[in-house]
């Protein structure tokens, strides 16, 4: 992080939606290629990021979308929610662009997450992360996350979702 940057971290609204469809086309088309190949990267920008989607959940209570926004440009976001049970907070999403990773915002927006959690009376934030998705894995842990076990999820379209899940208290 530079001086000089202006850096805000702040919860998405509605007019964010192209700016982070965009960012997560990005984002994604750079990262995963090679972990899940681009036809599921495809499949699972439009069941995640499409506008009807982003406009649902950004309506519905206990999730959030957060922007990192470096000089008012969008180069990061995450989704956390609540799960039903309210002990819990998942972190649906964390992403950040390439030229970002390991100066500081990742943890930056954990720690956003981080003080939700806590406010709601969350002991422990869980996620999923690609089993290949190396770089990804070893940031978790050194920010505390450790494998609880691993999961194989069908997502539809004949595709499937190979991830460990980790956790960490809150």
């Amino acid at each position: 992080m530079s001086a000089e940057e202006k850096v805000l971290v702040r919860p998405m609204v509605e007019a964010d939606t192209a700016a982070l469809r965009a960012l997560a086309e990005e984002i994604w088309l750079d990262h995963y290629p090679d972990i899940i190949g681009r036809a599921q990267i495809e499949y699972m920008l439009e069941q995640r990021y499409s506008s009807d989607v982003l406009r649902a959940e950004l309506g519905q209570a206990g999730l959030w979308w957060d922007l990192l926004l470096i000089d008012d440009v969008p180069k990061g976001y995450s989704s956390y929610f609540l799960e039903p049970q309210g002990a819990e907070m998942k972190l649906d999403k964390l992403y950040l662009h390439r030229s970002l990773r390991g100066l500081g915002y990742g943890r930056m927006m954990l720690e956003r997450l981080l003080a939700t959690a806590r406010i709601h009376g969350c002991r422990k934030v869980a996620l999923a992360v690609n089993k290949r998705n190396t770089d990804s894995i070893a940031a978790y842990r050194k920010w505390g996350f450790a494998v609880e076990r691993a999961v194989v999820k069908e997502i539809g379209g004949g595709f499937v979702m190979d991830d460990y899940v980790m956790a960490r208290s809150v």
